[in-house]
């Protein structure tokens, strides 16, 4: 697990600090909102266990890649964790979790219904959900990882149809981290100005990820370079979480059933 793609944004690489920070603090903004028997689906590297697992009885971690399943495995032997292709959720009962969280998933899945209704479906009676995923509102260009991204209206529309109380927010920042996402968005459209045929949204997703990786890397590289203390200095302390889900750069959702 050494190399690591723009997509998981590693907290061993400085240029992606800023990232890093942005997906911490939707962990440290879910600690106080969890309890119980906790399911995190997706867990990736295990960027949050340490924080979530303080604050529940019981914590199990599901991931596609069988790989990151046997390291955390090891690292953090007080939890389980299991490979799983979801959705649905196969091998999991009804009424189940207290709570689930999912970070930076729901924009992966093809279909994205059945994954919040799976969600539902392990939760117990009264419990909740936290879902974070970016706001297309603030996408500075096509992720090819992507299969869809949402305004906080799509998305609350979806969540609202299938959970009983839905609570939209996002995470936001503070001065430092719009001030880097500006600088972000200015080298970016530097880049994106090549395509003029504006291919990034034409070309199949798969073609797209070979060039994304590089340019994406290259451009983190270059804004670190270009920045010095604005990239290494920011935390989750500068990430706020806001009421107004119009507000953030990713989009916070926090989801009940019944």
């Amino acid at each position: 697990m050494a190399t690591y793609t723009t997509e998981i944004a590693s907290d061993k690489l400085v240029s992606d600090n800023p990232i890093h920070q942005r997906l911490l603090k939707a962990y440290i903004a879910a600690k106080p909102l969890v309890s119980g028997k906790l399911l995190e689906v997706g867990c990736g590297e295990g960027r949050g266990v340490e924080v979530l697992m303080e604050n529940v009885d019981s914590y199990l971690g599901i991931d596609k890649i069988q790989e990151v399943i046997d390291v955390l495995s090891g690292k953090y032997p007080q939890a389980k964790f299991q490979q799983a292709i979801i959705p649905p959720f196969s091998d999991l009962d009804d009424n189940s979790f207290d709570t689930v969280v999912s970070f930076q998933v729901i924009e992966h899945i093809k279909n994205d219904r059945l994954f919040l209704e799976e969600i539902k479906r392990v939760l117990k009676p009264g419990g909740k959900a936290i879902i974070s995923t970016p706001n297309i509102q603030h996408t500075l260009s096509r992720n090819p990882w992507h299969i869809r991204e949402y305004t906080a209206k799509q998305l609350k529309d979806l969540c609202e149809s299938i959970f009983d109380n839905v609570q939209a927010m996002g995470i936001g920042g503070n001065e430092k981290v719009w001030t880097y996402h500006e600088a972000n968005r200015k080298s970016v459209n530097k880049i994106m100005r090549f395509d003029i045929f504006n291919l990034q949204y034409k070309l199949p997703a798969a073609v797209l990820r070979w060039p994304y990786e590089i340019l994406n890397r290259f451009n983190r590289k270059k804004l670190h370079k270009q920045q010095g203390n604005a990239v290494t200095d920011l935390s989750h302390e500068d990430y706020i979480l806001e009421d107004n889900p119009e507000k953030g750069l990713d989009l916070f959702f926090v989801l009940r059933k019944g």
